[in-house]
């Protein structure tokens, strides 16, 4: 499995791409992690060209199998943030 990227890294790795320096490249970079926040959880959708689609979604209340005992117990429904891979990102890992 590749090396993960921390956020050093990818500020880094942004700012020479960009052309800027670490600090606005940091501070892009936490501004984009907030809108994708705050709109997400107010029920929208972001769409990340080339990457994927974040987005919530309801999951019903439902059964579910408590693993240490085995009993069956009553689980809320909830919300889950799903990301949607782009094609172009699935299809640059496969080939």
């Amino acid at each position: 499995m590749a090396d993960q990227m921390t956020k050093a890294q990818l500020v880094a790795a942004l700012a020479e791409a960009t052309g800027s320096d670490r600090k606005s490249a940091g501070a892009a970079l936490d501004a984009l992690a907030k809108i994708i926040t705050d709109t997400v959880s107010g029920g929208g959708a972001v769409t990340l060209p080339g990457v994927g689609k974040i987005y919530c979604r309801t999951r019903e209340a439902r059964q579910v199998r408590n693993p240490a005992t085995g009993e069956m117990i009553h689980k809320d429904a909830d919300k889950v943030v799903k990301v949607t891979v782009a094609k172009a990102l699935k299809d640059s890992v496969n080939g």
